[in-house]
């Protein structure tokens, strides 16, 4: 294990691995994608082709606490069964309570991340809406 990967993560025997926010934070692209669901990070690298609501969903909770986005869709019980080989460690706990992601205001559970949830869905609803009328006015 390298220095930096050793300054990052934790291991002890029977425990499960550590794993700090700013490694978390590193894995953002859609070929190298991690995300913490109820303090646990996983590597979804793999499901990103497979993911029914798209990749671009995934990327957008690349590195970051994706509890609340992954909640607020209601994933059946095989997607929460899904996740199991996809685990990769905890999320530090001591930086889980009190940090928050550059990225959404994550690790934190913070309302700007809720806020942020609501306003894509409020912004997808307008689109939807608009590209109905516009196709119903082409007939």
């Amino acid at each position: 294990m390298s220095a930096e990967a050793n300054a990052t993560t934790t291991t002890t025997a029977n425990a499960p691995k550590i794993i700090k926010l700013a490694e978390i934070e590193k894995h953002t692209s859609r070929d190298d994608l991690w995300m913490v669901i109820n303090g646990k990070v996983y590597d979804v690298t793999p499901f990103v082709d497979e993911h029914p609501g798209g990749e671009e969903v995934l990327v957008d909770c690349g590195g970051i606490d994706a509890t609340t986005p992954f909640e607020d869709v209601g994933h059946s019980d095989d997607a929460v069964e899904a996740l199991v080989p996809l685990y990769v460690g905890d999320a530090d706990p001591e930086e889980f309570k009190t940090k928050s992601s550059t990225r959404s205001g994550a690790l934190s559970g913070s309302s700007e991340s809720s806020s942020s949830s609501l306003s894509f869905l409020i912004i997808a609803a307008i689109v939807a809406a608009a590209a109905f009328f516009y196709l119903q006015t082409k007939k």
